[in-house]
């Protein structure tokens, strides 16, 4: 069963939603809070260690009346039911589409072309348990017999950005060693790395499902010539394992094939993290911890899976979502976590969302006339409200933003954590309720200021507040996020799960760097050949 192939513009509810727009485009938010006292608790989700708080939105019952008319009229149930069940809705690239699958419990059933894959992902699972117990315990060594210090993380994109946000994110949660990640095929970024390593006790994790990606294997091959100055090539299979599905290429490495760890054409790069992709994240915070990031995850799945939309937490984000970017025609959406653990959470979710919706062509093959994408932005308070928030606040431009908070700090220090969340709170009121003229006046302002004082208020905001940041409640959080990503893949009658427009750039590189090795003369823009002679000539 293939995905709906739907133009949501055709449907009746977007027409409603057209004519909605035009009555409520104007409504200010302070507006409708004062004529529902109840307006909190009406929009507003509590599930497990979630609540979420979606009543700072630009929004009434209509709205969402509307938008959950258009969830039935593109068959989301449909679309759900089919990712689930394995069908074959990566259609341009003839793939199911199941990281769910890789935590789920082992007695689910997922099936790929009629047969269940669980049992051999927990055969992965097991290999990966008992590979992380091997080297935190220090039964597996080095080549001169010490333990291992430090672990190097070698890929890029999904295999690279998933792990070192969840590493970054889960640190209070991690053990003895120290992990490292090399993506960029800039070579000043891998030799940085190798400056603070010992060959003797560094265990390196190369993740490519190819094994032929250029940043990947050139950064893999310069870790190697730096290893083999003071190591026997034999030794590389003590120290390198790999993530990948090119055994032949890995093993001419000098991989180990024991130490070859599978990974499955039905997980995109970045929803694969769940995978033995996230083997560094095991080795950092250990296998238990790892299995329970799995596990939130899960829960995440079964709540988008069954819930009612009108409830599902997932779905109503990303119904939302789409309300500003094709009705407001809000181009952008800030991701703001308040906590320094999340720092990377929104270069995270830049990959997981823009390269997955950003698409102009729909699942019939057609140009789309209709904004699809979001581009996702964003830095942890309370940082960023003393960088961007004045643009927010004070600027031309809608930016909806998901506020993201725990009510409880990890180390425990209360002071700090009471004035982290009067923050978190005061600022999505701030842009909600804004500073009136009369305000402004009352507080005494000189009379030629006022009108830069002046906060027009009505910008959108979600409060995620989650318990406490554990891996069960982040890898909620992070599944939330995916869920979203393929409600408005939907909706917009796009296919999330290819990624075609990263290609295009790879191929001219790789011809210009034929010209640079002098085997190959190809045509350019005037502007890329005098750049191209301008390099040659300087380096």
């Amino acid at each position: 069963m293939s995905l709906p192939t739907i133009n949501p513009t055709t449907t009746n509810s977007w027409k409603k939603l057209q004519k909605h727009f035009e009555e409520v485009k104007d409504v200010h938010m302070r507006n409708l809070f004062a004529q529902d006292a109840d307006r909190a608790n009406k929009l507003s989700v509590k599930w497990d260690d979630f609540y979420v708080d979606f009543s700072k939105n630009r929004i009434t019952s209509d709205t969402i009346k509307y938008l959950l008319e258009l969830a039935d009229e593109v068959k989301l149930k449909d679309a759900i039911k089919s990712q689930f069940s394995g069908d074959i809705i990566n259609q341009t690239e003839s793939r199911a589409v199941l990281h769910t699958a890789l935590r789920a419990p082992k007695n689910a059933d997922f099936k790929v072309e009629g047969v269940n894959v669980m049992p051999e992902i927990y055969e992965v699972k097991q290999k990966i348990e008992s590979f992380t117990n091997d080297v935190v315990n220090g039964h597996r060594k080095g080549y001169t017999g010490e333990t291992f210090t430090d672990i190097v993380n070698i890929g890029i994109g999904g295999s690279d950005l998933g792990p070192a946000m969840v590493v970054d994110s889960l640190q209070y949660y991690k053990n003895h060693l120290t992990t490292h990640f090399v993506s960029n095929v800039d070579g000043d970024h891998v030799n940085e790395v190798i400056k603070k390593l010992n060959p003797e006790t560094t265990l390196f994790v190369i993740v490519s499902k190819t094994f032929t990606t250029q940043e990947t294997l050139s950064n893999a091959n310069t870790i190697k010539d730096w290893f083999l100055k003071s190591a026997k090539k034999e030794t590389i299979a003590t120290h390198f394992v790999a993530v990948s599905t090119n055994i032949k290429n890995v093993k001419a490495f000098g991989i180990d094939e024991n130490n070859i760890f599978p990974m499955w054409d039905w997980v995109g790069g970045r929803f694969s993290l769940w995978s033995a992709v996230g083997l560094t994240i095991s080795l950092a915070i250990g296998y238990n911890n790892f299995d329970n990031l799995l596990q939130g995850a899960n829960k995440m799945d079964e709540h988008f899976k069954n819930e009612d939309f009108s409830t599902n937490i997932p779905v109503l984000l990303a119904l939302i979502s789409v309300w500003y970017n094709n009705f407001f025609k809000a181009e952008s959406e800030a991701i703001i976590p308040y906590s320094q653990y999340l720092n990377q959470f929104a270069t995270y979710l830049q990959q997981g969302i823009m390269e997955s919706n950003g698409k102009s062509v729909d699942r019939n093959g057609k140009p789309i006339d209709y904004q699809t994408g979001t581009i996702i932005w964003g830095e942890s308070g309370t940082n960023s409200q003393h960088a961007f928030f004045q643009l927010i606040h004070q600027g031309t431009k809608l930016i909806p933003a998901d506020f993201i908070g725990f009510t409880k700090s990890l180390h425990g220090n209360q002071d700090h954590q009471d004035k982290l969340i009067s923050n978190f709170l005061a600022q999505t009121e701030a842009l909600m309720s804004g500073k009136t003229e009369h305000q402004v006046i009352a507080e005494g302002t000189q009379k030629n200021i006022v009108p830069f004082k002046i906060f027009r208020g009505n910008n959108p905001t979600n409060t995620i507040f989650i318990n406490k940041l554990t891996p069960e409640n982040l890898g909620k959080l992070i599944a939330m996020y995916e869920h979203k990503i393929f409600v408005q893949g939907v909706i917009w009658n796009i296919f999330s799960y290819d990624q075609f427009g990263v290609e295009l750039g790879k191929q001219l590189a790789n011809k210009i760097l034929q010209e640079f090795n002098n085997t190959a003369v190809n045509e350019h823009d005037s502007s890329t050949q005098n750049l191209l002679n301008y390099y040659k000539n300087i380096s």
